[in-house]
């Protein structure tokens, strides 16, 4: 228990003070005042300072002289409060000396000194009037009020009793018993428990963070750092007061936003990460601190990552290091839409594994900036990347490519490698792939040339759903499509991203307008427009389609009619119905009768498709594979298409694949 203080203004409280110590339930607990002391009001404020040098955490007072100690100083302060029954006996003690029915009787101080007394008046045949002074200066005022009003009796402290004796006025001094200071003593008791539990729990968070093999941060409930320990100073190569009081995302810019106010607002979950910090790659825990419940601050906990070590060079063989340097972040993508907001924190997720991600997505899409996200959240970010086409190789050209000791598995050792056009690997290729991805062997032409290689592959395919359809069709191996789909990422496309597309737009305009020094301006109905479109190429569309606006605007506001007009010469009529049916596919499913949904921004009959699709599936003997040629299409597109227009043989099984 901390030390005490006990400053009161009469002699006669100290030696109350010292009987209640004298008892054996106050003996037993070590009780310590270290210092009781009689203190004239004026002198209340030096007393107290020199009673917190001596080493005071608590002190016990009484009236103007607590409320005095409270403004000139900080620390907890036990005020001394009149009981019931002690304002009982001086009642009946002004009762004595007055000796006259229902006298009025004046209790002048601060309320805080007093107890509850609704009903003396009625309990006792008196008229009580209360002057409670808010503030020290205005004490004296109070005390003289009462004597105006012609009062019988004051009861109060020293001021309200010099007051009284001025004006010949009767007083009590307002007098204590022991239950009032036994009261305080027990507060006292409770406020010193409570701050040595705080001082126990802020010794052992220092020691936590001292002496933890991570480094820690503790932050508010306003994501504001309040510590830090030694070894994140050292991660963050800061001193404390560089990163106390500063918030979370400033220090860490690499913590999502949403996560961390999540954490702060949400409480119950967490949320965790890669960063990238000066001393290198860490990993980190964002944790809520629940009080019932509630979020009230939390804690970020960093690791250094160590991953397997790969196998010991030989001696003397020079490591060839021909890997690129993924430049491509999570915070360069647009995300305002819900749908790559999503997408982008599972890829967080999924940067913390070393598992293979298959990514999937529309042309044009953000998939080789994700696969280079990934890979510089992770705790391969230190080592190189490297980014291969499968597409138009022969089974040589692509071993060499992939697997030969300058091909991209023995560049990127230890690092990441995306394999774009994964779906044209050829059957020697893609079991080379399965045992570089399991069994961290790079199978060269020549199996004596088998070696190890530490990396992480990544893989594209050409087209949505095509990888699936390749094995369902007996083209690429069921084993390497299930190791590879584990940690599948679809990209969504621009148009199921309308914020993004929105800013995207907004950002292809501005820069290009910026680079051939003009100024234009879309009406909102040619914005309206364009946010209809089905942007099948995305980013590359996008970025294309607004260079060609602005440089052949003819006016400074560009309206619907010429939005409409360039993008129909860019991709004709049947581009935009193909897009815009594409779109309708993605949507609810088929109307009740089978037949297609219409969109509700479709202009054109979507009906007329349906038909299209009938005759040239007759036209090849309803081989998939020949009408996927004949549309200019792929087999998995057509495959969706016949799904969204119910196209079945007459029997109901479905349509032939060859």
């Amino acid at each position: 228990m901390g030390k005490i203080a006990l400053l009161v203004p009469r002699e006669e409280m100290v030696y109350q003070a010292h009987n209640i110590l004298q008892e054996k339930s106050y003996r037993e607990k070590h009780y310590e005042i270290s210092i009781m002391k009689v203190v004239r009001t004026r002198n209340i404020v030096t007393e107290a300072r020199e009673a917190i040098a001596g080493g005071a955490s608590i002190i016990i007072a009484r009236g103007l002289q607590a409320s005095m100690i409270k403004q000139y100083t900080d620390i907890p302060v036990i005020e001394i409060v009149i009981t019931a029954q002690e304002m009982a006996l001086l009642i009946v003690k002004a009762r004595q000396i007055l000796k006259k029915p229902n006298p009025v009787i004046a209790v002048v101080g601060f309320r805080n000194m007093f107890c509850d007394m609704s009903y003396f008046d009625s309990i006792y045949d008196i008229e009580l009037r209360t002057f409670y002074a808010p503030n020290n200066e205005q004490l004296r005022a109070y005390a003289l009020r009462a004597v105006e009003e012609k009062v019988d009796l004051i009861i109060g402290g020293e001021v309200a009793v010099e007051a009284a004796a001025e004006h010949n006025v009767p007083s009590l001094f307002l007098s204590n018993t022991e239950d009032s200071l036994r009261n305080a003593f027990s507060m006292a008791e409770s406020v010193s428990y409570a701050m040595d539990v705080e001082k126990k729990n802020a010794a052992q968070m220092e020691t936590l963070l001292d002496y933890s093999f991570g480094g820690v941060v503790n932050a508010d409930g306003r994501g504001r750092i309040t510590a830090v320990n030694p070894l994140m100073e050292d991660l963050l190569g800061r001193q404390r007061a560089e990163i106390v009081g500063r918030s979370l995302t400033e220090i860490f810019p690499d913590l999502d936003e949403g996560q961390v106010e999540r954490t702060l607002k949400g409480g119950g979950e967490g949320c965790s990460a890669f960063l990238q910090l000066k001393s290198g790659s860490v990993f980190a825990i964002l944790a809520p601190v629940l009080i019932e419940g509630r979020a009230d601050g939390a804690i970020l906990t960093c690791h250094k990552m160590k991953r397997k070590s790969a196998e010991k060079e030989k001696v003397g063989e020079t490591r060839r290091d021909a890997a690129v340097i993924a430049l491509g972040r999570f915070q360069d993508m647009l995300q305002e839409s819900a749908a790559m907001e999503d997408c982008i924190h599972q890829a967080r997720l999924y940067a913390l594994s070393d598992l293979p991600v298959l990514m999937e997505g529309e042309a044009g899409t953000e998939r080789r900036l994700m696969a280079q996200s990934i890979h510089n959240e992770s705790a391969r970010c230190r080592k190189g990347f490297v980014h291969v086409s499968c597409a138009g190789l022969g089974e040589e050209e692509q071993c060499a490519l992939l697997f030969d000791d300058g091909g991209a598995a023995a560049r990127a050792d230890g690092g990441s490698i995306l394999v774009e056009d994964v779906e044209w690997l050829t059957p020697a290729n893609q079991f080379r792939l399965l045992s570089l991805i399991r069994y961290k062997k790079r199978c060269g032409k020549a199996p004596a040339k088998n070696s190890h290689a530490d990396v992480r592959v990544m893989a594209m395919a050409g087209e949505p759903g095509g990888l699936q359809e390749a094995v369902g069709e007996g083209s690429f191996r069921k084993e390497l499509y299930y190791l590879l789909q584990g940690l599948r990422l679809e990209i969504p496309p621009m148009r199921k991203r309308p914020e993004d597309l929105k800013r995207k737009l907004e950002y292809s305009l501005r820069e290009s307008c910026e680079r051939f020094q003009r100024y234009h301006q879309l009406e909102k109905e040619a914005m309206a427009f364009l946010l209809s479109c089905p942007w099948r190429g995305n980013l590359y569309q996008i970025e294309n389609f607004c260079e060609r606006l602005v440089l052949t605007a003819s006016r400074r506001v560009i309206g619907r009619e010429e939005a409409e007009r360039i993008y129909r010469e860019l991709y004709g009529e049947d581009e935009w119905e193909t897009g815009v049916w594409q779109d309708a596919d993605a949507g609810d499913g088929e109307g009740q009768d089978g037949t297609c949904p219409q969109p509700e921004s479709a202009a054109y009959p979507l009906s007329t498709r349906r038909t299209q699709l009938l005759r040239a599936l007759a036209e090849n003997d309803n081989s998939r594979s020949r009408t996927a040629e004949a549309l200019g299409i792929s087999k998995a597109t057509l495959w969706r298409w016949m799904k969204k227009y119910g196209i079945v043989q007459k029997d109901g099984t479905k349509m032939n694949k060859n």
